[in-house]
């Protein structure tokens, strides 16, 4: 037998630095893992039947994260309701099981709308916010008994037309913006509580008589680390209430507190490990449910809507991806190529991904960076982290990647890849293919004089 054929590296001389700790050797001081499987389905066999990268689903897991998130928002004493955010991963598959789950569709678009009843989801079972609501989509909504949360003046004159063309006397709610102490504010959505909009808004709609007020709406803001902030939120939103009913502006007959709830994403600013800085789900659970005790929202006639996404879908999405080049930089730093890079992963900005090799290892780790397919310097998945030597098809696996990545994916350079869902009998779904040219190009024209 021949002897294997050893390959030679030049050794390099890398430079000890002394003095403050650097946030990238900080976040390096990381476990790299091995993954050879996803819900007991082999990787390999994943890549070879759908390609590389991929995008894998756990449906066993998002069945698991909704069936915790109803335990610990149950109560006997206030009338709940879900509702899936679509922003957070509108494929159909996704938005089905939270449907078959109970959850209401939460659309902030007529696109995000459209794919709702697509799959099947009757009007009467989305919520419809947004501050872009084309007239076509307020005129499908309000025929077909979605609940509108009116997010701008101009959108009350809107309804109001379409209302009196119509003949119809629609409810509808109005989204707020208030200060739960946290900067920024989310103020560009809705009417804000303190300088008086809202009341403003309130008024304009009851000059209106085909409109009737009869819900809240506030989202305070995304991956709030802070539960308190929900007690905050639900006692101005219970104090406005209140106001309006004395006041017989309107009677109030739900209060959505929106959603915000965090995932264990790591951040990329944080020191911190994840499980320091996220609470529970289960602690804002119960600081909601204990300020609407404490506020007296008990009444039976009033219910509470819940919009939530990233937690739970975050922890169920994975990205295959595939090494395909090797370099060293010119400060001695290993780089690596993968073929999924920023154009997948919209949230590598803010977040750092756990990383995960589909093989055993045992080489000595080294500070590396990740750079993804694109033709630009920008596309880096991860810097400053310690990995194993690796080898061109070596399988990286990132997560997690469940929330935002395939809504806020581009079409840029490369083509978008297939996404797989493996049920919970361990079977995987083709549930969106990879693209291809036509999917480019269907659309497009070339003029006459153009043509080649």
């Amino acid at each position: 037998m021949d002897d294997p054929i050893l390959s030679y590296e030049k050794p390099i001389i890398t430079k000890l630095k002394s003095g403050c700790i650097n946030r990238n050797e900080w976040h390096s001081n990381q476990s790299i893992k091995t993954r050879t499987h996803i819900d007991s389905v082999d990787i390999n066999e994943l890549i070879n039947k759908f390609g590389s990268p991929l995008f894998v689903f756990s449906e066993d897991t998002i069945r698991k994260k909704i069936q915790k998130y109803k335990k610990y928002f149950s109560t006997s004493i206030f009338d709940i309701q879900m509702a899936w955010s679509y922003k957070t991963n509108y494929l159909d598959a996704i938005c089905s099981i939270f449907y078959q789950e109970g959850f209401l569709a939460e659309v902030v678009s007529e696109m995000e709308y459209d794919k709702a009843r697509y799959i099947g989801i009757p009007g009467n079972k989305i919520i419809f916010n947004g501050p872009n609501k084309s007239h076509q989509s307020l005129v499908k909504a309000i025929r077909e008994g979605a609940k509108i949360h009116i997010d701008n003046f101009e959108e009350i004159e809107e309804i109001s037309h379409i209302a009196n063309k119509l003949n119809k006397i629609i409810d509808v709610g109005i989204r707020l913006n208030l200060d739960t102490g946290t900067y920024p504010l989310w103020s560009r959505f809705g009417f804000n509580l303190e300088s008086g909009e809202s009341l403003a808004a309130v008024k304009k709609i009851k000059l209106h008589s085909k409109l009737n007020l009869v819900g809240l709406h506030c989202h305070i803001g995304t991956f709030v680390l802070d539960p308190n902030l929900y007690k905050i939120q639900v006692k101005k939103m219970t104090i406005f209430s209140q106001m309006l009913e004395e006041k017989k502006y309107a009677k109030i007959k739900y209060i959505d507190l929106g959603g915000g709830l965090p995932s264990n994403s790591k951040l990329r600013d944080s020191y911190y490990h994840q499980n320091i800085i996220v609470p529970n789900m289960e602690v804002f659970a119960k600081t909601i449910i204990s300020a609407l005790e404490d506020n007296k929202l008990s009444e039976p006639r009033l219910k509470i809507f819940l919009e939530n996404g990233r937690a739970l879908i975050d922890d169920a999405g994975f990205l295959i991806s595939t090494v395909k080049s090797t370099k060293r930089l010119p400060d001695g730093t290993k780089g690596y190529v993968i073929d999924a890079g920023i154009n997948l992963l919209y949230t590598s900005t803010w977040y750092k991904f756990n990383i995960e090799i589909n093989r055993q290892f045992q080489e000595h780790m080294e500070m590396s960076v990740l750079y993804g397919p694109l033709c630009m310097n920008i596309d880096v998945v991860d810097s400053g982290i310690l990995l194993p030597p690796l080898n061109t098809n070596d399988q990286i696996i990132l997560s997690p990647v469940g929330a935002y990545n395939v809504t806020q994916w581009m079409q840029f350079i490369e083509y978008r890849p297939a996404i797989v869902m493996i049920d919970t009998q361990r079977n995987p779904h083709l549930i969106r293919g990879k693209e291809d040219l036509t999917d480019l190009i269907r659309r497009e024209s070339i003029p006459e004089h153009l043509a080649i």
